[in-house]
């Protein structure tokens, strides 16, 4: 399975996790100049950006090597651009997620990062 169809499954497993679980998604694969967020969603007055990493032979241990200080910023500075471009979310709590996908597993690790200032 090519890499971009195996990204595809596992976001599509993972909006089906969240929907399973009362959470709105609002947006897939949000793009700007700094980069993509894989999905967006609300919970309750919580919204959630999220990061889904399908890996087949990494373990969880190596989540850290997909998602470095640069790939948080730049889901960061997206954020931000889908804040600014969609004004009626403001005023929610805000939360960076991931959610890893093994193909024995599936983990949601809501607030895994911060923005640092």
């Amino acid at each position: 399975m090519s890499k971009s169809r195996l990204g595809q499954e596992g976001e599509a497993r993972a909006a089906a996790l969240l929907e399973s679980r009362g959470i709105k998604i609002i947006a897939r694969n949000f793009r700007s100049q700094w980069g993509e967020i894989d999905l967006i969603a609300a919970e309750g007055e919580t919204l959630a950006f999220i990061e889904v990493k399908t890996w087949n032979y990494y373990g969880y241990g190596e989540l850290e090597y997909g998602i470095n200080s640069k790939k948080r910023r730049r889901i960061i500075e997206t954020a931000k651009y889908f804040l600014s471009v969609h004004r009626e979310y403001n005023g929610m709590a805000l939360r960076f997620d991931v959610i890893f996908i093994a193909p024995d597993k599936i983990s949601h690790l809501p607030g895994a990062f911060m923005e640092q200032i």
